[in-house]
């Protein structure tokens, strides 16, 4: 007897009855670029607030050039780089906004739709799976 046999599926992720297991590591693998896509969209979120954070850094720096006599170059980067798109026509916020619309609320909606229709909407069946499989019965940590 394997621990399989003894251990139960993590409730609200046993398999709806007739799927199938290419069934489950294909939807499986959805999820997991999904979940990559999402890594994704927090860099591209801390890309933004990062750049953001530079630019208000800069009325910083251009104070202190002022202070310190050098009018010029305070006034050549207030001018060419305080407040510049980081892409023709684009702040970060527009390309955090675009990359919403445009590719994640559509992955997020086709992943959903995926699982809705192939797994009754249950999430991580494959892990599940994989946590059911590699449990050792009592002992500490291993519970369900």
């Amino acid at each position: 007897m394997s621990a399989s046999d003894s251990v139960p599926v993590p409730a609200g992720h046993e398999r709806p009855d007739g799927v199938d297991d290419l069934t489950v590591a294909a939807v499986g693998k959805l999820t997991e670029a999904l979940e990559t896509v999402i890594q994704a969209r927090g860099q591209l979120y801390a890309f933004h607030q990062t750049t953001g954070s530079a630019d208000l850094q800069l009325d910083e720096a251009v104070d202190l050039l002022n202070k310190a006599g050098h009018h010029d170059l305070a006034q050549r980067i207030e001018t060419e780089l305080v407040g510049r798109n980081v892409i023709p026509g684009h702040w970060t916020f527009k390309l955090v906004e675009e990359y919403d619309a445009t590719y994640y609320d559509l992955f997020t909606e086709l992943e959903k739709a995926v699982r809705d229709q192939l797994v009754d909407g249950r999430r991580h069946l494959k892990e599940a799976e994989m946590k059911q499989r590699r449990v050792t019965p009592g002992e500490p940590g291993h519970e369900i």
